[in-house]
């Protein structure tokens, strides 16, 4: 019967993910930025009426995510999808929170093939 053999340095790289490491945020940041997509997915469901009320809403959103979480790239596309008119009232900042909260930010890695 043949012996399994130890993983090759290689294998070992390619099922490595990031993700199973601990959350880059802590708890109560992750909260806040919940909070904070919730409040603002629920005014900007009723601002939605005023198209400049709901961009500015969507603005500031944005600027205080950056602020609690960083830059993250995910919150560029939520900004995007909230200025489109009629698809502010969907939750996408809830969304793109969670998407943070459980994927992180992808990004590219240099020098690794």
């Amino acid at each position: 019967m043949p012996r399994p053999s130890a993983p090759t340095e290689l294998e070992k790289r390619s099922t490595e993910t990031k993700a199973s490491g601990p959350l880059k945020f802590s708890v109560w940041r992750l909260a806040l930025a919940f909070v904070i997509a919730g409040v603002s997915d629920v005014v900007g469901a009723f601002a939605s009426l005023a198209p400049p009320i709901a961009w500015a809403v969507d603005v500031v959103t944005a600027a205080l995510l950056f602020i609690v979480l960083g830059w993250q790239w995910l919150l560029l596309p939520g900004l995007i999808l909230e200025a489109i008119p009629g698809v502010g009232i969907l939750p996408f900042w809830l969304l793109v929170v969670g998407a943070i909260a459980v994927l992180g930010t992808p990004r590219p890695t240099l020098g690794q093939r």
